[in-house]
């Protein structure tokens, strides 16, 4: 197989990766991902790298770029999201991109700019080596992961096609083939307002909420604790968040609760729902005074659903990730179970795109207010990225 670190300057690397850093691309700023995004699309072009624009949200574009093989192999995605979460509170220069102690610094070194770059030089050192694919290679630098998954959802509805697709999010050596389905839902629990000197004249929502997040911790915790995937992990909640009333002289007259719910193979949007509504449904049954609602939280998805990743450890993508992380790093890599929401699910689920998540940097680093990534790992993720994609596409 070609030694691709011949084929680069790790300084075009570390470069790359700072001048991206350089460019904020959050939600706060005009155009968000535009500036960023226009970066990638010269670079590719001032490099000879086949490259276009997907629009998506008005001046808002996904990337693609192509280095194409003879059309005989199979095709490799690369997946990276442009964007990145605001840097309010950082203590150090979010835009700076110092090097120092062997990392560089800033807003999205490690989530994902750093992946970014690792997976553009690896297919820029294929194409200088000459080294004839039979597959092609698609990177897809997405926009909006940090929000609705806008980028990743248009890019599934466009009809993309590949036989396998890596997520670069960060992964200290280690690959997920399956993580979490992820579900936002607010309860809305309703009462009747009354003054607080004759507070049996009205319906105090916030105490309704008290006996249903009782009553919830009660039935459904137990049946979660049952619930386990071996590839990712237990089926969990978290409530998130509460709030309800107007003053303290007020009985309250209603009562949001927020939760996560993160669910896994043999669960669904549905059976979740239901056992929520059972639980309100039981206790309406016991008192005529209780009333609530369940609310699908939309801020959470734009219309896919964000459903569990599960991709079968066999699977040739899998199969030439490992080896690849495994010829690089001299030993077995491991699965990561711990991962988070993200968009391979919507590959793998919607796309049909058999989908690893895995990336230079360490998921710890990630959204931080010291965020940085190992200029190491940029380097050895070249290596990976370039190994899987020239085990996967083949070689003529």
């Amino acid at each position: 197989m070609v030694d691709l670190k011949k084929y680069y300057d790790e300084n075009e690397l570390i470069k790359l990766t700072q001048e991206l850093v350089r460019i904020p691309s959050h939600k706060d700023v005009p155009g968000r991902e535009k500036a960023v995004v226009d970066y990638l699309y010269k670079f590719c072009r001032d490099h000879d790298i086949e490259a276009e624009l997907q629009p998506v949200d008005g001046e808002r574009s996904n990337i693609l770029a192509y280095v194409r093989g003879n059309g005989t192999g199979k095709t490799l995605m690369f997946n990276g999201h442009t964007d990145t979460v605001p840097p309010y509170n950082m203590t150090i220069d979010p835009y700076a991109a110092e090097i120092k102690d062997g990392f560089i610094w800033g807003r999205g070194t490690s989530d994902m700019k750093g992946p970014i770059a690792s997976m553009l030089i690896a297919m820029l050192a294929i194409k200088r080596s000459g080294v004839k694919l039979k597959g092609d290679i698609v990177f897809a630098g997405v926009l909006g992961e940090e929000g609705q998954s806008e980028g990743t959802e248009a890019l599934v509805k466009s009809g993309i096609k590949a036989d396998g697709c890596i997520v670069g999010e960060p992964s200290n050596y280690e690959y997920a083939i399956g993580h979490r389905g992820l579900e936002w839902i607010e309860i809305r629990v309703k009462g009747k307002a009354a003054h607080g000197g004759v507070p049996h004249l009205g319906v105090n929502a916030i105490s309704k909420a008290a006996k249903l997040i009782l009553r919830i911790e009660e039935r459904i915790y137990p049946k979660l604790a049952e619930r386990f995937n071996e590839y990712m992990g237990p089926s969990v909640m978290n409530f998130g968040r509460i709030e309800g009333g107007t003053q303290p002289s007020t009985v309250a007259d209603f009562c949001s609760i927020k939760l996560d719910r993160r669910y896994i193979p043999g669960e669904s949007v549905e059976s979740i729902f239901k056992e929520y509504q059972d639980v309100i449904d039981e206790l309406k049954a016991e008192d005529p005074d209780f009333d609530a609602e369940l609310v699908r939280m939309e801020e959470n998805f734009l219309t896919l659903d964000h459903l569990y990743l599960m991709t079968e450890p066999d699977n040739p993508i899998v199969l030439s990730t490992r080896k690849a992380i495994r010829e690089t790093i001299g030993k077995e890599p491991d699965i990561t179970r711990k991962r988070g929401w993200t968009d391979a699910a919507l590959i793998s689920n919607f796309a049909g795109i058999p989908t690893v998540v895995t990336g230079p940097g360490n998921i710890d680093y990630s959204h931080t207010k010291d965020e940085r990534v190992e200029i190491k790992h940029l380097i050895d993720y070249v290596d990976i990225y370039g190994k899987i994609a020239m085990d996967f596409c083949g070689i003529e």
